[in-house]
């Protein structure tokens, strides 16, 4: 029983983290909709995916609403080096 609960544990320890979502808000500053990526006013980049949800206010959105100058609240993970957007919703 004790061998399963180290193995249990090693398991949570070695994959516990790969899964963590930041968050941040801020104002888009550029948009490169060939790149999928955009910058943030605090030059913070993120790339989008096919499977990144996009919203308006908390209602369904499209790529096209994702425009210089927008406000954003947005939740992103690391992934091959790059911040892949889970979520981005335009607030402004």
């Amino acid at each position: 029983m004790r061998a399963l609960g180290m193995v249990v544990l090693a398991g949570v320890l070695a994959f516990g983290g790969l899964a963590v979502a930041a968050e941040m808000e801020g104002k888009i500053q550029t948009v490169d909709t060939a790149g999928k990526e955009m910058v943030l006013d605090d030059g913070t980049k993120l790339t989008w995916s096919d499977d990144t949800k996009i919203s308006v206010k908390g209602q369904e959105g499209k790529l096209e609403d994702l425009k210089e100058g927008a406000k954003v609240k947005a939740s992103y993970e690391e992934k091959d080096g790059k911040n892949v957007l889970g979520t981005i919703d335009v607030t402004e």
